[in-house]
Protein backbone atom coordinates (compact mmCIF):
# COMPACT_ATOMS: atom_id res chain seq x y z
CA UNK A 1 0.00 0.00 0.00
CA UNK A 2 2.55 2.85 1.03
CA UNK A 3 5.99 2.07 -0.39
CA UNK A 4 8.47 3.60 2.79
CA UNK A 5 11.84 2.27 2.85
CA UNK A 6 13.70 1.59 5.61
CA UNK A 7 15.22 5.15 5.89
CA UNK A 8 11.78 6.89 5.84
CA UNK A 9 10.99 4.63 8.90
CA UNK A 10 14.20 5.84 10.41
CA UNK A 11 13.70 9.00 9.96
CA UNK A 12 9.80 9.10 10.51
CA UNK A 13 11.40 7.12 13.80
CA UNK A 14 13.80 10.01 14.82
CA UNK A 15 11.58 13.00 14.27
CA UNK A 16 9.02 11.32 16.71
CA UNK A 17 11.08 10.63 19.57
CA UNK A 18 12.42 14.47 19.45
CA UNK A 19 8.86 15.08 19.63
CA UNK A 20 7.21 13.36 21.96
CA UNK A 21 10.29 12.13 23.57
CA UNK A 22 11.80 8.59 25.29
CA UNK A 23 8.91 8.79 28.07
CA UNK A 24 6.03 9.15 26.03
CA UNK A 25 6.95 7.49 22.48
CA UNK A 26 6.46 3.89 23.41
CA UNK A 27 2.62 4.74 24.54
CA UNK A 28 2.05 6.62 21.14
CA UNK A 29 3.25 3.95 19.37
CA UNK A 30 1.10 1.37 21.15
CA UNK A 31 -1.92 3.67 20.91
CA UNK A 32 -1.01 3.99 16.71
CA UNK A 33 -0.56 0.65 16.91
CA UNK A 34 -4.00 -0.42 18.19
CA UNK A 35 -5.97 2.29 16.13
CA UNK A 36 -4.14 0.86 13.29
CA UNK A 37 -5.00 -2.57 14.16
CA UNK A 38 -8.86 -1.74 14.89
CA UNK A 39 -8.94 -0.19 11.45
CA UNK A 40 -8.02 -3.03 9.80
CA UNK A 41 -10.02 -5.26 11.89
CA UNK A 42 -13.00 -2.82 11.07
CA UNK A 43 -12.33 -2.77 7.11
CA UNK A 44 -12.07 -6.31 7.05
CA UNK A 45 -15.39 -6.98 8.53
CA UNK A 46 -17.27 -4.35 6.54
CA UNK A 47 -15.54 -6.14 3.08
CA UNK A 48 -16.54 -9.69 4.18
CA UNK A 49 -19.88 -8.30 5.26
CA UNK A 50 -20.41 -6.99 1.59
CA UNK A 51 -19.13 -9.61 -0.18
CA UNK A 52 -21.69 -12.17 1.81
CA UNK A 53 -24.52 -9.84 0.96
CA UNK A 54 -24.15 -9.65 -2.78
CA UNK A 55 -23.13 -13.20 -2.99
CA UNK A 56 -26.33 -14.25 -1.34
CA UNK A 57 -28.29 -11.64 -3.06
CA UNK A 58 -29.45 -9.76 0.08
CA UNK A 59 -29.22 -6.48 -1.63
CA UNK A 60 -31.79 -5.83 -3.93
CA UNK A 61 -32.24 -2.98 -5.87
CA UNK A 62 -35.80 -1.60 -5.98
CA UNK A 63 -37.90 -1.38 -9.62
CA UNK A 64 -37.30 1.77 -10.84
CA UNK A 65 -38.76 3.51 -13.42
CA UNK A 66 -36.05 3.51 -15.88
CA UNK A 67 -37.72 5.89 -18.07
CA UNK A 68 -36.23 8.86 -16.81
CA UNK A 69 -32.98 7.66 -16.83
CA UNK A 70 -32.94 6.65 -20.21
CA UNK A 71 -34.57 10.02 -21.63
CA UNK A 72 -31.83 11.45 -19.66
CA UNK A 73 -28.59 9.42 -20.74
CA UNK A 74 -30.12 10.07 -24.27
CA UNK A 75 -30.10 13.59 -23.65
CA UNK A 76 -26.74 13.65 -22.60
CA UNK A 77 -25.21 11.34 -25.13
CA UNK A 78 -27.18 13.64 -27.75
CA UNK A 79 -24.99 16.76 -26.05
CA UNK A 80 -21.90 14.98 -26.39
CA UNK A 81 -22.29 14.20 -30.23
CA UNK A 82 -23.06 17.77 -30.97
CA UNK A 83 -20.36 19.23 -32.43
CA UNK A 84 -18.68 22.19 -30.81
CA UNK A 85 -18.07 25.31 -32.46
CA UNK A 86 -14.21 26.57 -33.58
CA UNK A 87 -13.09 28.95 -31.44
CA UNK A 88 -13.39 32.88 -32.19
CA UNK A 89 -9.98 34.07 -33.13
CA UNK A 90 -9.60 37.69 -33.43
CA UNK A 91 -9.56 37.94 -37.35
CA UNK A 92 -13.34 36.10 -37.00
CA UNK A 93 -14.46 38.11 -34.50
CA UNK A 94 -13.06 41.21 -36.60
CA UNK A 95 -15.55 40.33 -39.60
CA UNK A 96 -18.61 39.76 -37.37
CA UNK A 97 -18.42 43.24 -36.19
CA UNK A 98 -17.90 44.60 -39.60
CA UNK A 99 -20.66 42.97 -41.01
CA UNK A 100 -23.16 44.38 -37.77
CA UNK A 101 -22.23 47.67 -38.73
Amino acid sequence: MFEVGFSELLLVGIVALMVLGPERLPVAARTLGRGLGQARKAMHALRTQVEREIDLGVVELPNLDRAPLQRLEQEIRQGISLKAEPANDAATVAATKENAS
